[in-house]
């Protein structure tokens, strides 16, 4: 009998605005996919093919979000662990492992193992990686309708250069985390 592994992975941790975004995957054996990787090390056209060809072959897949607000209240790391145990919960079939990507698991009932840079080697994980990748980044483009003047489109909400200089211009936003420090000094 296979077992139903479910893959787990966040994208967003260090980005000063958007929720954090969680995916788990469970994989079809009999339907394998190539190219499966850490999402960062694919160009973004790759990673939008592979998040299709994921979507249709996998035996199911499954966001899991915390709010700007949450990230604030507890800080990024429970926050990241709160999207990963969403993702998982909202799997459509029950796992009977869970890989998550890093050092830490989310506090839920199942038999789980940490592994550190395991978006690169668990083809599952893999596969998490590049659908949360893919959703976030859509939502921060969606986002960069709502603020043209950030650049969300462009660096997805991470420090760069542009969104320091856009952040000390413009103010924040509803969409920025509070608890960030580059946000947190503006505040003052």
């Amino acid at each position: 009998m296979n077992k139903n592994i479910a893959g787990v992975d966040e994208v967003g941790r260090g980005s000063l605005a958007g929720d954090v975004v969680a995916a788990a995957v469970i994989l079809d054996p009999n339907k394998p996919i190539d190219g499966l990787t850490d999402s960062k090390k694919l160009s973004e056209k790759k990673r939008q093919q592979l998040s299709l060809e994921i979507k249709e072959k996998a035996l199911c897949w499954a966001l899991g979000r915390a709010s700007v607000a949450e990230i604030d209240e507890m800080n990024i790391f429970q926050a990241s662990l709160l999207a990963m145990k969403r993702a998982v919960e909202n799997l459509s079939i029950k796992p009977d492992f869970v890989k998550i990507d890093g050092k830490y698991c989310p506090d839920i009932d199942y038999v789980m193992e940490a592994i550190i840079k395991g978006d690169a080697l668990i083809p599952e994980i893999g596969a998490a990686s590049i659908i949360a990748k893919v959703a976030r980044d859509q939502e921060m483009i969606e986002l960069d309708q709502q603020y043209p003047e950030y650049g969300f489109a462009t660096h997805k909400g991470y420090p760069t250069k542009k969104h320091r200089e856009a952040l000390e211009k413009y103010g924040i936003t509803p969409i920025h985390r509070r608890s960030f420090a580059p946000v947190k000094k503006l505040l003052k």
